[in-house]
């Protein structure tokens, strides 16, 4: 027996949310018990980086997750939501590197050992905040089974996969050009990094050519890179520069001589048609190179400044020696002209530093074989991507893809499982710290000083989490996970690497399905960001509105792939909802008579029960449709408008009437029903005040063994077969006819508490006879006639007369006679663009050829119904007038 609780006079979140939360944690509901005779239903939570506290953007995706997470556990799956945390290695290191900074050090005045350990207890911090942060916005994921991308499984996952890889030949040490942050100073792939358009120039400058007097004029957005080029390169075909193929040039400055070559794929429109090659700092200059068997020339070092190659302006920052090699340019009368250019320039995503493209050797996966099979999983079906636009673009990145540089010049992060032999010079890969080399047995051997890309330990995550390398219990009941939720933005970095990569390891696909959030922005429409300081932090929302009201906000209306609009007025309104919600129960549950209550429905219930009871059951079925499509944001304003808009404003202050009479039967149980499912209903999306509600409710209701302790664990609702068409259409009118006359008093600025008169004239008098009582008293109308046909001589003048479907109605001397003709005009120009439009739309032949008949038929009721009420308004326009 459950001891009757009560609901206070006020919802006060702070006093709900950690207590019911702890609740959850001690019963163990968050931790799934395999089972082999069920299917289960597996997330595994993106990790979010150990860089700082979590913003909105993380807290959005951790609601989307949560909502799924409780639907399908509340349907009585097996249901598991993995959480973890990312290393996050270019990220992280710049966080600890600039707390250094601030205190006048750098990384190498620290060393390596000490900056990893500084690194681990941020790291550790950062955990105990997102642990806090998830556990205040309601998140039901498995912290038992928590993964941290450097703890020793995940680890193992990395390393056994690059040794893989490597032996199989799709992990490769080449030069190539990759871009390099002088900031960071990495290696960066290129989806790390950011091209804007910026307003440059294009710089023309003459080349001597040695041993005569003349020259050749090159047009370059770079001159700084000039120390670097190794050739001049000019079209074959171009009649200007034929003499010229074969001859040299000097590099200005440093008279370093460079030879004129002729190459097909110089295009002789571009700047002068003579093309400076820098094969050390330019993608197109460094293939040619290749071609043309040129040398490379690098000029830069790691921290942006140029070196020795640069002659008198070694040490120089390459920006300060850009303007300063201008100016002597210039002065020697060899810079020939400038002009501004638009250009695609590269910034760190990390950092915002512009970088450099740079001829490097790093470590590659030969992406090519790994993408023939993902592209394959997602052809066929086996992984469907949502909304399906992505897939089009998924597909063709995959099928025009690159390989992968995974090698990252940082102290913070898995490090490259490669051992170089100072005796043979051989490469030792294992996934275990060798002793020796594995060719000559020599103890002279080091470890490879670079890290590995923070994505390819994040492109292990739906597999490592669970175990793998192991063949675990786990692995072989969860795997693979059924949807993937993450942002848009990363489809790239990390869904189709996880794809790639899942499927080469496990040989199966590691996900069912691919859900793709929007960003969220603030009110302006901008991407919240840390840089933009127009974060919200979620505790500080927590604090203010309620988790239930901040994850309803942020998810409310959204739709895959849609960005999201986050503001206070949305806020506000989410917490007036939830406060909506505890106030509607807390009258039901203060209308419950004494003892255990048997809510059982009576027979012979009036039309407004049985109204609710088929709302209800609409959108019982309509939810479970909507959110196995993945319309969560459409299924959650369902819940709020029916809470909203039918339960609380219309069946409450109905029940309210009949419960001062004293009616029969008592609405009672249709009240308690009507709560106790919809609490169910709305619960994946506002779990907290659902479950306080829900338990203070039931502790009144006669005791049933099936009922579980918790709302996350009871049965999410299924259709009744309370379907009743007929009672929705009379209480439709009823309400039509109630929302009119409050309109009518509010136009008329008619005082709240005073009651009018008013005449009602309907086709079925006997149906709005039957609600006399709830018009009068929903409507402030007394007295109330109601008749079959009104006689036109019989309208007192100034009267406002109200046409509705199949009903008129006259509220006399309300207003004068001119703001009723106004009126009356505004609705008629509705009316007249409303049947414009409704013909139209049934003219196409289009619409009629592919819309559903049902839809058709139901656009020419409208059609009927609008001329009808138009001419209604027509004829009392001409009374008037």
């Amino acid at each position: 027996m459950r001891q009757h609780k009560d609901l206070p006079k006020a919802y006060e979140p702070r006093h709900v949310e950690d207590r019911i939360y702890e609740f959850w944690l001690k019963k163990g509901y968050f931790t799934p018990k395999i089972d082999p005779d069920r299917k289960p239903f597996t997330i595994i939570m993106p990790p979010p980086n150990v860089t700082g506290e979590l913003h909105l953007g993380h807290a959005m995706p951790a609601t989307i997750e949560d909502i799924m997470i409780r639907w399908h556990r509340m349907k009585g799956e097996v249901t598991l939501w993995l959480p973890g945390v990312d290393h996050a290695g270019i990220a992280t290191q710049v966080v600890i590197e600039r707390q250094l900074a601030a205190e006048g050090l750098t990384r190498h005045d620290l060393g390596r050992e000490k900056l990893v350990q500084r690194a681990w207890e941020w790291s550790r911090t950062c955990h105990q905040v997102f642990m806090k942060q998830h556990g205040k916005l309601g998140a039901s994921c498995d912290w038992t089974r928590e993964r941290f991308t450097l703890d020793e499984g995940p680890s193992r996952a990395v390393t056994t996969t690059f040794v893989r890889l490597y032996h199989k030949g799709l992990i490769y040490q080449g030069e190539r050009i990759i871009n390099w942050c002088p900031r960071c100073r990495t290696a960066l792939s290129d989806l790390e990094t950011e091209h804007r358009e910026i307003e440059g120039h294009l710089y023309f400058i003459n080349y001597p050519v040695v041993g005569e007097r003349d020259h050749v004029t090159v047009a370059t957005t770079r001159p700084e890179t000039m120390f670097g080029d190794t050739a001049v390169a000019v079209n074959p075909h171009d009649e200007r520069y034929r003499g010229l193929i074969g001859k040299r040039v000097a590099i200005p400055v440093i008279s370093r001589p460079i030879p004129v070559i002729a190459d097909e794929a110089v295009d002789t429109t571009f700047g002068t048609g003579a093309l400076k090659v820098t094969p050390s700092h330019d993608p197109v200059d460094f293939e040619m190179a290749q071609r043309r068997n040129l040398p490379a020339v690098n000029i830069l070092n790691a921290d942006g400044t140029l070196n020795k190659e640069a002659g008198p302006y070694q040490g120089f920052d390459r920006f300060d020696c850009r303007r300063a090699l201008l100016v002597q340019l210039e002065r020697e009368g060899l810079l020939s002209k400038t002009k501004p250019h638009l250009q695609s320039v590269g910034h760190c995503a990390r950092c915002d530093t512009v970088v450099e493209p740079w001829a490097s050797r790093q470590w590659f996966v030969r992406t090519q074989p790994l993408a023939e099979p993902a592209i394959k999983a997602v052809k066929e079906g086996r992984i469907t991507i949502i909304p399906e636009q992505f897939t089009k673009v998924y597909l063709h990145w995959m099928e025009n893809i690159r390989d992968w540089c995974i090698s990252r010049q940082l102290w913070w992060g898995h490090r490259i499982p490669v051992w170089y032999c100072e005796s043979c010079s051989q490469l030792t890969v294992t996934a275990d710290q060798p002793e020796t080399c594995v060719h000559c047995g020599s103890s002279k051997i080091y470890q490879e000083s670079d890290v590995l890309d923070t994505w390819f330990s994040s492109a292990l995550w739906p597999h490592s989490t669970l175990g793998w390398p192991d063949d675990t219990e786990d692995l072989r009941y969860f795997h693979p996970s059924a949807v993937m939720e993450t942002g848009y933005d990363i489809l790239f970095f990390w869904v189709a690497r996880m794809i790639m990569m899942g499927i080469e390891n496990t040989g199966d696909i590691p996900f069912r399905w691919v859900y793709l959030h929007g960003l969220l922005r603030d009110e302006r429409g901008e991407k919240m960001s840390k840089v933009k300081g127009n974060v919200i932090n979620p505790l500080e929302a927590i604090d203010d509105y309620g988790a239930d009201a901040l994850r309803f906000a942020i998810t409310t209306g959204t739709a895959p792939g849609n960005d999201v609009q986050v503001s206070s007025q949305k806020l506000e309104a989410a917490r007036n909802f939830a406060n909506k919600l505890w106030n509607a129960a807390r009258f039901v549950i203060r209308s419950l008579p004494p003892g255990p209550v048997d809510i059982q429905l009576p027979p012979g219930m009036p039309v407004e029960d049985r109204w609710i009871l088929s709302r209800l059951d609409r959108l019982v079925v309509k939810t479970d449709r909507l959110l196995g499509d993945f319309q969560f944001g459409e299924a959650e304003m369902q819940i709020h408008e029916f809470l909203w808009g039918e339960f609380c404003d219309w069946y409450v202050e109905l029940a309210k009437i009949r419960l001062r009479e004293g009616s029969s039967p008592s609405p009672v149980p249709v009240l308690a029903q009507t709560l106790e499912t919809s609490l169910r209903l709305a619960h994946p999306y506002m779990p907290f005040i659902t479950e306080e509600i829900w338990q203070t409710l039931i502790s009144h209701l006669q005791w049933d063994e099936s009922r579980p302790d918790s709302i996350m664990i009871a049965p999410y609702p299924t259709g009744r077969g309370y379907i009743d068409d007929q009672a929705e259409a009379e209480m439709g009118s009823v309400i039509e006819i109630i929302h009119s006359i409050r309109n009518a008093r509010a136009e008329s600025k008619v005082e709240s508490a005073r009651w009018i008169e008013a005449q009602i004239y309907a086709r079925g008098r006997s149906v709005v006879e039957a609600h006399r009582q709830a018009i009068e008293a929903l409507a402030r109308v007394r007295p109330l006639a109601i008749s079959d046909q009104r006689r036109e001589d019989k309208t007192h003048e100034g009267a406002m007369v109200l046409v509705l479907k199949d009903v008129e109605i006259v509220l006399p001397a309300m207003t004068d006679l001119d703001a009723e003709r106004q009126r009356l005009l505004g609705e008629k120009e509705a009316l007249e663009a409303r049947v414009a439009d409704l013909k139209i739309r049934l003219s196409g032949e289009a619409f009629l050829s592919r819309a559903p008949s049902s839809v058709v038929e139901k656009e020419r009721g409208r059609l009927l119904d609008s001329e009808d009420r138009l001419q209604k308004i027509r004829d009392r326009l001409a009374q008037l007038s």
